[in-house]
């Protein structure tokens, strides 16, 4: 059997643990993708994406697609391109390719936004209580162009009896901010009936280079904040959600849910008035 992850709504959003089959041995079971054959889904519903840049929009969602083929060893996952490296009973390990996420909270149609499966901290507050003249403020309107580009590296899974692990790395491909990225998740699976429920934990961290590039400002927008506002590595904390109940073979409802905790480093940018970020969505999805 070869292990694999497939992405209910994708690998921006939340993953869902699943297994690449041969022919037909998958049978009704959502979370199996057949090798060789293309793997077409579309979810429907209502759900939201918070944005904690200042004065932008939250994100609506309404329709999520999903797009997958697992080969032998290369695979398409929702904007994924890997080659399975080598794999075990209890492990894989993947080269992989995937787009940037922090820029989907500059654009609308991100692919970030597209493949998807209030307060302020006092602590985090980017405003001096003590000072006599006001910090000046940003016009997000005029911001500069914040860039896609696509993150190549490794990943790995371990499958044990207490879920399953991954950490990746990952570094800038079109030399747009030169940065790297690093993640530490763990995903527990619950099979009851004809529900499913899984759990995860995320570590994401991000290199000076990509805060700098996101949440940095530059002269051109704030000369006061472009030398005010220094940008460090970063490390988010998200825990997240998804409940399906299957209808038929095709069919599944679904309900996912995520929390981000946003890094001091990010949250003491000047672009943000929010330190965390939520997303959720319910609806129903289709699987062709």
């Amino acid at each position: 059997m070869h292990y694999l992850f497939a992405l209910i709504l994708s690998i921006s959003f939340f993953a869902t643990s699943a297994h690449a089959s041969n022919n037909d041995a998958c049978g009704n079971n959502t979370d199996c993708i057949e090798v060789g054959r293309w793997d077409i889904g579309i979810a429907l519903g209502y759900g939201v994406k918070s944005n904690p840049l200042k004065d932008f929009d939250d994100i609506p969602i309404y329709a999520v697609p999903t797009i997958a083929y697992y080969g032998d060893s290369w695979f398409f996952d929702n904007g994924n391109i890997g080659y399975t490296v080598t794999e075990g009973e209890n492990y894989t390990v993947n080269v992989v390719s995937t787009f940037s996420t922090d820029r989907a909270f500059f654009y609308r149609w991100d692919p970030s936004n597209i493949f998807l499966v209030n307060g302020h901290s006092a602590a985090r507050s980017n405003i001096s209580i003590m000072a006599a003249i006001p910090e000046p403020e940003i016009d997000t309107s005029k911001l500069e162009d914040r860039s896609f580009t696509y993150l190549g590296g490794v990943e790995a899974f371990l499958y044990t009896r207490f879920g399953i692990v991954k950490a990746s790395v990952t570094h800038d491909l079109f030399n747009v901010h030169n940065g790297t990225e690093a993640q530490l998740k763990w995903l527990y699976n619950i099979p009851l009936d004809s529900w499913n429920f899984e759990f995860a934990a995320v570590l994401d961290w991000k290199s000076e280079q990509v805060v700098d590039y996101y949440y940095g400002i530059r002269p051109s927008e704030s000369p006061y904040w472009s030398e005010k506002y220094q940008a460090e590595s970063a490390l988010n904390q998200s825990i997240e959600f998804t409940g399906q109940y299957v209808l038929t073979e095709n069919w599944n409802i679904l309900l996912v849910a995520r929390y981000t905790d946003l890094a001091d480093e990010i949250v003491d940018s000047p672009l943000l008035d929010k330190d965390y970020t939520t997303t959720y969505f319910v609806g129903a999805a289709y699987r062709f």
